[in-house]
């Protein structure tokens, strides 16, 4: 099983929004939603926009340029859930959060 990884300070994501983070080779959003934070694959499968930057409401995120839905706690494509896109562990430890990328 693979680390925990500290990625950023608690601080550093707004409650409601979405943030880059690089971890090895992927690009992952990070998104705090009700307190709790949650990561998914950054990169929309349609045409590579950045979800981090999309609109978040109930849980899904917009992507922002052609209205892909992702729901943020699981990765699942709201509109269509054959289609998935990666969802990572993520914990606090302290003022750190940390998320968790498979081996």
């Amino acid at each position: 099983m693979s680390e925990f990884r500290t990625v950023c300070k608690v601080s550093e994501v707004p409650e409601g929004e979405g943030k880059t983070i690089s971890l090895g080779n992927k690009l992952i959003a990070l998104f705090r939603i009700g307190g709790r934070h949650y990561a998914i694959d950054d990169v929309c499968p349609h045409m590579g926009a950045s979800l981090s930057g999309g609109y978040v409401e109930d849980n899904i995120v917009t992507c922002p340029w052609h209205a892909w839905r992702f729901r943020i706690t699981d990765g699942t494509w709201a509109d269509n859930p054959r289609i998935k896109i990666g969802c990572y562990p993520v914990r606090v430890e302290g003022e750190d959060v940390q998320i968790q990328l498979p081996q």
